[in-house]
């Protein structure tokens, strides 16, 4: 029994880690950085106003077309100095040929469906400017956006730059609904771990990098923005992070949808641990190595592993415990468990009677989230999830 409590309380503590611990520990880390470290670390240039290159891959989009030119050309920043990029490899809902009716709105179209890595690859070559912001087609970017994105690479230093992602929410949001929730709080350790040293990855959703910096990805690869903005840090910069630039976009249509989704990222999330297996190496990457594995390969790891693990030990245990004669924490523990997975299954049942529960919903997709990653990894294992994937519907 020593040995199933030594692997409980090992896995409880990896889970508490992942989840909590680290942004906790994130933390107590900046406030001492900022004992020794006076002032902001934003690099102020108000002078540094290059070229930019909005880029946007797009796979029949074309209810989305009008309302993302014309949010491209409302963002506060030189409009002689912003160029845009379209490229729509395998559209044939008439979204390229929409697209040229616009003026400075540069589309490079093949038929064929390849894949928005492939889509990316072939339209970099088209760059002209230093820097490129990377945006999907629908979602819509907060008028500063460019503007406070630029300021950042104004610091040579900073070879990628994060918005944030944000999702739209209101009263008759489902369970899918917290993935707001969700991505506050990632915003929160992003803004922190940018403090620290880097963000560890960047939102598809909106994220720019140094033109020069731009690597082709292998075709197949389904975290674009991740890989990318992570093998641009493996070569010395940082990635930096500004929540006021930000991609607004709507939460899925269901949970059903939101599972789609985060099975493919789970899939793209063992595939780019095995690409950038280099990052684990702590002696060469320290603070960066650090900072990924606990914010990245944990919670694709260890972490869901250990919620089946301590699940099935805390349940021997607390039968073992429950028959001595002396009080125990594991009885209370599994208890405790079994209350959070009925409160999920709860949340699943309002979710399908269409009743609104968001106190259920939190354990709900906190439970979805973690499915998907073992959903992922057998995906990853068969080599089924294709870069051409069917998006998730949108709440409209």
């Amino acid at each position: 029994m020593l040995t199933l409590k030594i692997i409980f309380w090992t896995f409880l503590f990896i889970i508490f880690y992942t989840y909590l611990g680290y942004g906790i520990l994130l933390y107590l880390l900046i406030r001492i950085k900022r004992l020794f470290v006076r002032g902001s670390q934003i690099h102020e240039n108000p002078g540094y106003e290059p070229e930019v290159t909005l880029f946007c891959t797009a796979y029949n989009e074309k209810d989305y077309v009008e309302a993302k030119v014309k949010n491209s050309r409302s963002l506060e920043y030189p409009k002689e100095k912003v160029h845009q990029i379209w490229v729509t490899d395998g559209s044939d809902d008439g979204t390229p040929e929409l697209l040229r009716k616009y003026e400075g709105v540069e589309v490079f179209h093949v038929d064929q469906r390849a894949g928005k890595i492939a889509a990316m690859n072939r339209g970099m070559q088209f760059v002209k400017t230093p820097v490129v912001i990377f945006s999907d087609a629908n979602t819509m970017l907060g008028k500063e956006s460019v503007r406070r994105i630029v300021n950042l690479f104004s610091n040579p230093k900073v070879g990628c730059v994060s918005g944030e992602k944000r999702v739209a929410s209101s009263e008759t949001d489902n369970a899918a609904g917290n993935e707001g929730i969700y991505w506050k709080y990632e915003s929160k350790l992003k803004k922190w771990d940018a403090e620290l040293y880097s963000v560890v990855g960047a939102a598809g959703e909106l994220f720019a990098v140094r033109t020069a910096l731009f690597e082709h990805v292998e075709p197949d690869t389904l975290l674009d923005d991740f890989v990318i903005s992570l093998r641009i840090a493996k070569q010395g910069f940082t990635i930096q992070y500004d929540p006021e630039a930000y991609a607004i976009e709507n939460s899925s249509e269901n949970v059903q949808e939101e599972l789609k989704r985060k099975i493919r990222i789970a899939a793209g999330g063992i595939q780019s641990i095995v690409r950038l297996r280099e990052l684990l190496n702590f002696f060469k990457y320290r603070m960066l190595s650090f900072q990924y594995i606990s914010h990245r390969v944990l919670r694709w790891t260890l972490a869901p592993l250990g919620l089946l693990v301590i699940f099935i030990l805390n349940g021997i245990l607390a039968i073992h415990e429950g028959l001595s004669v002396f009080p125990s924490i594991y009885p209370v523990l599994f208890l405790a468990q079994i209350i959070f997975y009925v409160a999920a299954l709860a949340g699943w049942y309002f979710e399908n009677k269409k009743i609104k529960m968001k106190l259920l919903f939190i354990p709900y997709y906190f439970f979805i989230m973690n499915l998907a990653i073992y959903l992922g990894f057998a995906r990853y294992l068969k080599g089924s999830q294709s870069v051409k994937w069917e998006k998730a519907r949108r709440k409209s």
